[in-house]
């Protein structure tokens, strides 16, 4: 028997095939999708894409299976980015479902599912509730339909494309030439359609669609993963090198040193530009983004609004305040003109703009957005993350010029540097991250913080 909430997580489905999740749970997940959502009332559709994993396709096929069943039709957009998936949600406002594992190993798939106009579902918004039913369905079977909805098949590539160029129009910039290393995930298929014409000569890295990942994970997020990118960048001499996960959407930037330039910093650049269309906006940053991100959108004359960790509180901010735009030390960007979903590939295209509009190298470009000395993230190993959390604020807490909050976790700062410690959803893990003004005191203060963390094992991501 299928352990249902064992791979229903927060945001998303997620687990081993067929292990956990093998087609006859994505079939009981497609009817409970369509139960959940109201879907028969109305829009009476549901749309489905699936990454390049092995598993993909037959696993979408069971889930339209489910959404048929219950009478409701479905949209089959086929092979697709998740943010290509929420563009097809937007563009016939749909609800959805993206079938991909994102940057998660071979062995791994998942479901990724949304409102009509790419509104997320999450635990809180229907995940909970589909979950409960799909744990009924599989203990007692399926109730089926005397009239199954239909399937049509309608390929959105080049529409997703256009819009995105009609978003930021290149034609105007100096030529770049540019390395992508799409990790044989979905960036093989999205990048070729949207750089089809224009100025920007991309230089390919494993565009070859393949979910078994031959050449490296497809997570950006591990430095490994960049060795090969920031290798080709200065081999070639490329202005830029981006990097997409396994569902491309997520991109991370390599200057044209071979240098990561930091998720927060192209956030900055990205909500600069922004705010230069829409002056006075919102523009949402989570609470471990650099300082200097709320530094610049208030310099250039934006709201900045800060957000706890995770694309469901991203996405309820951006919707109460009308921001513009939203980006995470993770890298995924949300944006207003997107149906407030995050997309990689946009923000790379504003990167390009920002970088073609002007002659510096990117390394200079960046350098104005990267103002203060970061750790990256750590996990450190706890026994009892709120014990160990508790004890860290009880030591700093009361200190001169300290301030304390936990609006996510607990978040300490001061005048030069600042600290937050999170604890993991689904492991034992306090997460860390330091930011200060230069690099001894970053080094003292998070030498610190890892003290109170006794008998932690560090892992830097």
């Amino acid at each position: 028997m299928v352990d249902v909430a064992a791979i229903f997580k927060a945001y998303d489905v997620r687990g081993v095939v067929p292990d956990q999740l093998d087609e006859s749970v994505a079939r009981a997940t497609g009817a409970a999708f369509v139960e959940v959502l109201d879907v028969l009332a109305s829009p009476g559709a549901v749309v489905v894409g699936y990454d390049m994993r092995p598993s993909s396709p037959a696993l979408a096929a069971a889930f339209a299976e489910g959404v048929t069943s219950t009478g409701a039709d479905v949209v089959d957009i086929g092979l697709a980015s998740t943010d290509q998936l929420y563009f097809a949600s937007g563009r016939l406002q749909l609800p959805g479902a993206m079938f991909t594992a994102s940057h998660n190993p071979a062995r791994y798939n998942g479901i990724k599912m949304c409102r009509a106009g790419a509104s997320p579902v999450g635990t809180d918004s229907g995940l909970r509730d589909i979950a409960d039913l799909v744990a009924k369905t599989v203990a007692e079977g399926p109730v089926p339909i005397a009239v199954p909805g239909k399937v049509a098949r309608k390929n959105l590539l080049t529409a997703y494309a256009d819009h995105l160029n009609d978003l930021v129009d290149l034609s105007g910039i100096r030529p770049l030439t540019v390395v992508v290393d799409a990790g044989n995930g979905m960036g093989g298929y999205t990048v070729p359609a949207v750089f089809a014409s224009g100025p920007v000569t991309i230089i390919p890295l494993y565009f070859e669609l393949d979910g078994n990942f031959p050449n490296h994970e497809a997570n950006p997020l591990d430095p490994k993963n960049l060795v090969d990118l920031q290798a080709k960048v200065r081999e070639v001499g490329a202005d830029l090198g981006l990097a997409f996960d396994g569902d491309a959407d997520r991109c991370f930037v390599i200057d044209e040193k071979g240098d990561p330039i930091s998720p927060s910093a192209v956030t900055g650049a990205v909500a600069v530009r922004e705010l230069a269309k829409h002056p006075g906006s919102a523009v949402i940053h989570n609470l471990i983004t650099s300082r200097a991100v709320p530094e610049l959108i208030t310099e250039h004359g934006g709201t900045p609004v800060r957000a706890r960790v995770g694309h469901s509180y991203i996405k309820q901010k951006m919707a109460e305040t009308d921001a513009v735009f939203g980006g995470e030390h993770s890298a995924h960007y949300y944006f207003r003109d997107f149906w407030r979903a995050d997309t990689g590939m946009l923000a790379a295209l504003h990167v390009l703009a920002a970088l073609g509009e002007q002659d510096k190298p990117a390394s200079e470009l960046f350098a104005a957005y990267e103002r203060y000395v970061a750790s990256g993230e750590l996990n450190n190993k706890v026994d009892d993350a709120a014990a160990t959390t508790a004890a860290i604020e009880d030591t700093f807490g009361d200190k001169p010029g300290i301030t304390v909050d936990h609006l996510d976790g607990l978040t300490v700062s001061a005048p030069q540097w600042w600290f937050n410690v999170r604890a993991s959803n689904t492991e034992p893990l306090l997460r860390l991250n330091v930011e200060a003004a230069d690099r001894p005191t970053m080094e003292r203060v998070r030498d610190e913080v890892l003290a109170l963390i006794t008998g932690a094992s560090v892992e830097e991501n």
